[in-house]
């Protein structure tokens, strides 16, 4: 069946699956309209597919021919020169030229665009035909990551190895859905919506070759109109061809976000056909100005009317409040199959204004456009944004409404963890509520268009966005990836991803690319460049436009093409301490100086700093008497565990501490802030240990259990919050007499460490330091307290004690009640505990998990990068004495889930969560 459907009002698409899972009665009336059906209707089709990946065969419909390759070694340091350029010449048997006109609506120049062949390709086939049975095909619901629930492979030289996950996102998929389209949609067009579809989408309905996408990130639209049986049966049949060597990290697999059908009358405001800037913003006044665009898909001209008012819109209940201004209401002449840009202006005044965390509650507005035909309504159309104010200054910084606010922001990949790429709002929020508590503010998409859900999110909690596109442009970075079709595609790719995301107030500045090839080829590179600037200032010339350089040198011609200069770890200097002297690859001192003196202008931040690396809860002995090292084998790591010390210490070869990086930026105080590589661990991309199956860079692991460089960053980043972290435990029965150095981080300036009771002396913290080091202390059982003060009164203090043998599992969900809507998740946190209930810090248990009632378990993790264990099994052994489950409530069933854990010898866990309506 069909899901309910509802007026379009461009709600954030959290919110539509909140009010789907609520229950809510879509379809409802129009402000200021009487009770009719809905004049645009947006139906979401996520349940119900069937689906079949190829096992060892493959079908003939490809999009397009690709370079044979033989290449598996994903072990290449990350700042390594992007050199790829293969090219194949195209066959009469691809499909690429059916697939290129759905790209046309974002071509400017009309002689570029493409015209479709003749003939229906594909429509043979069998998968897309109404007569098919697909009943043994597996039944599926959107999102959907084919891959993450799969065994890893653990072999070496595997076909995707540790760059891309180990899990096999590899191959050709079919999706199936039946549709029911009414008799009475007669008349109307039929767009099909999907945000995402990782990769080479190709789309068939009733047999024909609709159109697709290659591009995995960007959300598209296909026009189903031509081929919608009204009134009867239609069946849509979707082919997905992710190839392995595409992506330096986990791309995920399949249809990973959710697909729409949306209906609307012939003439309608056009995808994302609305544009909302602010100016001259101030707390007495700020002016509106709304270019909204008309598409008429009907054979004759149509004469109308465009009306358009301003909401106070409540984003996390999804409904506007008041009014509180309106544009003037205006004619419209609409050609036929053309388009129309309508715009206007209004002062509102004593505007609330849209402001960045720590802010609790950022405001936002909706623009609510109807368009008449007369005294009709054809259709309505809301935009939610914000209003506020960015300057980028040379000098002071970034100012938000006039106010300077320091970028303390992190890269984030687009990956959930064990849920994969398969997106869910509450995973992501979950992500962005404990950014939040770090100190962060700011958030840089690396290196692709997110989902549109996450962007909503940070509207509503008041994050920062750099919104960025492409990791490669010409010059390939693995030898399948995007510049195999960067030529035909990076014009549409770029102005369909601004189009959708440009009305978020969250969004800050565009990226177009990241680390790019093209920084090494001069002025050909900067030539490219300059291409894909114009594209960003046509669509949006309020925000700066940029990409992130970790080669390019301010006397190169490649940063000039920059509104702002955004680094990627030549801020703080690369391969340029003593530590790293030994390794080959890019080495700079660090060029804050430089740049800022090359560009006195341009406001400088640094879009990528540290890549330090970590294995929460894992110490190894001995430490580095230095501040930031290269991890090797012999150094801060552990090549047969495949761990990283978590001193917080050692770093990628092109990275530096966080200690480091602190430094130099406050050496340099006209430097705007910092985006951490990385937020989170992520999926892939396992450096050092490529074995390994995800990052060890995020300063919160992969199952959502904080590093000690958590504290690091919040001691620096919430410098009033009374904070004091130890590391590492006090567990050590092998150390007893030995030496084990003790760090403490805390946003004090003093500190004094005991060990059972006795000072190991106290320490001030000196200019450019950032923690305090006790590193003579010898290891005894015990108590370990540090006491730390401020302006010499007491501040903050932790205590650490020896745990004893485990004893009982202990389980924590992190929130007490959930939607029963088949889409909210609940997060299990499972500790093994002493008698005492202190954690065991080295606890290595197998535990058992179980869900009775309303809920079900959807996976499990524990942080560990080294772990192969597939995310699907109930079974997960705790690392460092923590592990994680995490549940879904089941769709309209409401209920008690309890969720027990069992490990052998330990006292049973358990926790009860309710599923609600």
């Amino acid at each position: 069946m069909i899901a309910s459907t509802y007026l379009l009002r461009l709600l954030p698409a959290a919110l539509l699956l909140l009010l789907v899972g609520a229950g809510a009665c879509f379809g409802q009336t129009p402000i200021g309209q009487s009770a009719a059906l809905p004049v645009r209707e947006r139906i979401r089709l996520n349940d119900g597919w069937r689906f079949i990946r190829y096992a060892d065969t493959t079908d003939q419909l490809i999009y397009d021919e690709r370079p044979v390759t033989g290449y598996r070694n994903d072990n290449i340091v990350a700042d390594t020169r992007a050199t790829e350029s293969g090219r194949v010449v195209s066959s009469d048997r691809v499909l690429k030229p059916w697939i290129l006109p759905t790209a046309n609506v974002f071509i400017k120049d009309p002689a570029k665009r493409h015209h479709r062949p003749a003939g229906d390709p594909g429509r043979d086939f069998p998968f897309v035909q109404h007569d098919f049975n697909d009943r043994t095909w597996e039944l599926v619901n959107l999102p959907h990551d084919w891959a993450i629930n799969k065994p890893f492979y653990k072999e070496a030289n595997a076909i995707v190895g540790g760059g891309m996950g180990r899990l096999p996102i590899q191959g050709v998929a079919w999706y199936r859905r039946a549709l029911s389209v009414p008799a009475a949609d007669k008349g109307k067009v039929i767009y099909l919506d999907i945000d995402g579809a990782m990769s080479y989408a190709m789309v068939w309905l009733n047999g024909h070759l609709v159109g697709g996408w290659p591009y995995g990130y960007n959300s598209f639209r296909l026009d189903l109109t031509p081929y919608v049986n009204y009134g009867g049966n239609n069946q849509l049949a979707i082919r997905i061809d992710n190839p392995a060597q595409s992506s330096r990290w986990y791309p995920g697999a399949g249809l990973y976000r959710s697909v729409w059908l949306t209906k609307v009358q012939p003439v309608h405001v056009a995808q994302w056909g609305s544009f909302v800037r602010t100016r001259e913003v101030s707390a007495k006044s700020a002016t509106i100005e709304l270019d909204v665009e008309i598409a008429n898909q009907a054979s004759s001209a149509a004469a109308l009317e465009l009306a358009t008012e301003i909401y106070t819109y409540d984003a996390l209940k999804g409904r506007v409040g008041n009014k509180v201004g309106a544009f003037k209401r205006v004619p419209v002449q609409a050609a036929a199959g053309q388009r129309t840009k309508v715009s206007g202006s209004v002062v509102l005044q004593n505007p609330l204004l849209w402001k960045p965390l720590p802010a609790k509650k950022p405001a936002l507005y909706v623009a609510v456009s109807r368009l008449y035909d007369g005294s009709k309504l054809i259709d309505e159309y809301e935009t939610p944004f914000g209003v506020r104010s960015i300057v980028f200054d040379a000098l002071k910084g970034m100012l938000v409404n006039g106010m300077p606010v320091r970028m303390q922001g992190v890269n984030q990949h687009h990956d959930l963890g064990a849920l994969g790429g398969a997106f869910n709002v509450r995973a992501a929020e979950r992500q962005l509520e404990m950014l939040a508590e770090l100190g962060c503010n700011a958030i840089r998409l690396a290196h692709n268009p997110p989902a549109a859900e996450l962007l909503d999110l940070c509207d509503r909690m008041g994050f920062l966005v750099i919104d960025e596109i492409f990791d490669c442009w010409e010059k390939g970075k693995n030898p399948l990836d995007f510049h195999l079709i960067f030529s035909d595609w990076y014009e549409a790719d770029t102005r369909s991803f601004m189009r959708r995301d440009r009305n978020h107030p969250s969004v800050i500045a565009w990226s177009f690319g990241n680390e790019v090839g093209e920084q090494y080829t001069a002025d050909s590179g900067a030539a490219v460049a300059k291409i894909l600037y114009d594209i960003v200032k046509e669509e949006d010339p309020t925000r700066p436009a940029t990409a992130s350089m970790n080669y390019a040198k301010p006397q190169m011609p490649f940063p000039r093409v920059m509104d702002i200069i955004s680094l990627n770890y030549q801020g703080e200097g690369i391969r340029d301490a003593p530590a790293y002297a030994h390794l080959k690859g890019i080495r700079t001192t660090p060029l804050y100086p430089a740049f800022q003196q090359q560009f006195p202008d341009k406001m400088i931040f640094s879009s990528e700093t540290s890549s330090a690396l970590s294995s929460r809860g894992t110490y190894i002995f001995p430490v580095t008497g230095g501040v930031s090292a290269p991890v090797s084998d012999s150094t801060g790591g552990d090549p047969r565990n495949q761990f990283v010390s978590a001193y917080e210490l050692y770093t990628a070869a092109f990275g530096a501490s966080p200690d480091k990086v602190f430094a130099s930026q406050d050496k340099h105080p006209y430097v705007a802030g910092e985006f951490v590589w990385s937020g989170w661990d992520y999926l892939g991309e396992p450096t050092p240990y490529y074995g390994a199956r995800s990052s060890y860079s995020g300063i919160i692991d992969l199952a959502g259990f904080k590093k000690d460089r958590f504290w690091l960053y919040q001691a620096r980043w919430r410098p009033d919050l009374p904070i004091a972290h130890i590391l590492p435990h006090w567990t050590w029965p092998n150390r007893v007499g030995q030496v084990t150095p003790v760090h403490v981080f805390s946003s004090g300036d003093e500190a004094e460490l005991f060990v059972n009771g006795r000072s190991q002396g106290r320490r001030k913290r000196g200019a450019y330091e950032y923690r305090f080091r006790w590193d003579s202390v010898v290891y005894a059982p015990g108590v370990l307290k540090v006491v730390t003060y401020k302006r010499g009164k007491p501040w903050a203090s932790e205590t650490v004690r020896t745990a004893g043998a485990a004893v009982a599992l202990q389980l924590v969900a992190d929130r007490s009640s959930i939607k029963a809507d088949g889409d909210d998740l609940a997060f299990i946190t499972v500790r093994v505990t002493d008698a005492a209930g202190n954690i065991v810090p080295d606890a290595a248990h197998l535990i058992r998990f179980s869900v009775e009632g309303a809920g079900e378990l959807v996976a499990t993790d524990n942080g560990n990068a080294a772990d192969l264990v597939s995310f699907a099994s109930p079974e997960r052994a705790a690392f460092s004495g923590l592990a994680l489950a995490i549940v879904r409530a089941k769709k309209g069933a409401p209920g008690a889930i309890r969720i027990k854990a069992v490990a052998d010898g330990l006292k049973v866990g358990s926790v009860v969560v309710q599923g609600v309506r």
